[in-house]
């Protein structure tokens, strides 16, 4: 892994006559089972099906139209290639994407989107072959487009934010028990809560308030329900930050053909 100095140091002049693009990337999650049927954090990858990277996997991007907002291209590019609605869509960070050999660079715009998929289905959209879920610590290697850099960062952001910004109402139904609350925790940051500090901590932030209501048809007694105490998207505040990506050793083409 190079240094933030290597990095810088591989930016170059761009010649007359090739623009700079702007690509918009979207890392989506969502808490899926696994072959074994445990819940697990998955990201969903497109393979790509055009030149450059063509057969490898990638996040759902492309690049920005000509008067298109980048709100615009994140969900133009989730319905695109995925035909998937994210309950939550937010700007997570600008990257620099550069080519020393081949003298270019694109701004790539990343977003992070949390995804409900109960009834969601995906498909594979344009210039994609395929599109899937693939658990966070099992994505394939070397994704294109130094995707694999973004999606480490998304996995860190949505870890931390976890915490103080309770994404994890994003994950579950209007109506939850405390046990669904702290196993969306749990999948989220991949380790085991103690249940109890758990609803200590949770209770003592206010986010969440009783419905009154109970499940009901178990044998033992009744978990109760309870509820976000206000809208879930109001907890999370969006961060416009930039940092570099490292250079694809001349793998990209003309910006044209990037996305």
């Amino acid at each position: 892994m190079k240094t933030e100095g290597d990095r810088l140091s591989l930016k170059v002049s761009r010649p007359s006559g090739v623009e700079a693009s702007v690509v918009v990337a979207v890392v989506i999650f969502s808490i899926r089972p696994d072959g074994a049927g445990r819940p697990r954090l998955q990201v969903l990858l497109v393979r790509r099906g055009v030149p450059p990277f063509a057969g490898h996997w990638s996040l759902p991007g492309g690049k920005l139209w000509g008067h298109e907002a980048l709100d615009e291209a994140a969900w133009r590019q989730l319905a695109e290639k995925t035909a998937l609605r994210a309950s939550y869509l937010e700007q997570l960070y600008t990257f620099e994407l550069c080519d020393a050999s081949r003298q270019l660079e694109a701004a790539v715009v990343a977003y992070y989107a949390l995804v409900r998929t109960d009834d969601a289905e995906i498909s594979a959209g344009r210039k994609t072959m395929e599109a899937a879920w693939f658990p966070v610590d099992a994505v394939p290697a070397e994704l294109a487009f130094d995707n694999d850099e973004i999606l480490h960062y998304g996995l860190q952001r949505l870890r931390a934010k976890v915490e103080y910004a309770h994404v994890a109402f994003q994950f579950l139904p209007p109506s939850f028990t405390m046990a669904q609350l702290r196993a969306v925790y749990q999948v989220i940051r991949g380790r085991r809560i103690d249940p109890t500090n758990f609803r200590r901590r949770v209770e003592a932030t206010g986010t969440i308030v009783p419905t009154g209501e109970v499940v009901v048809g178990g044998r033992h007694r009744p978990p109760a329900l309870y509820r976000c105490a206000k809208n879930p998207t109001t907890f999370i505040k969006t961060v416009r930050p930039r940092r570099p990506l490292r250079a694809t050793a001349g793998l990209i083409s003309h910006p044209s053909h990037a996305r």
